[in-house]
């Protein structure tokens, strides 16, 4: 459990790395979800789909707005 953490830990990190050389922030939102992922509050699969349901709410925000 713990390697696995550590593992789940870098993947999280990596990810906020890439994301900041292509200078793109990791909303709050983002780092919330990554946080309840690493507790194992959420499956890989949970947190893809709270992410594309948090930005396909964004995008009708915007639309309307």
């Amino acid at each position: 459990m713990r390697e696995n953490f550590h593992k789940s830990l870098a993947a999280v990190k990596t990810a906020g790395a890439i994301s900041a050389i292509n200078g793109v922030p990791v909303s709050a939102d983002a780092k919330f979800l990554s946080e309840k992922w690493l507790r194992g509050e959420l499956t890989g699969e949970q947190m893809k789909q709270e992410l594309l349901d948090l930005h396909r709410k964004i995008a009708e925000e915007e639309k309307r707005g």
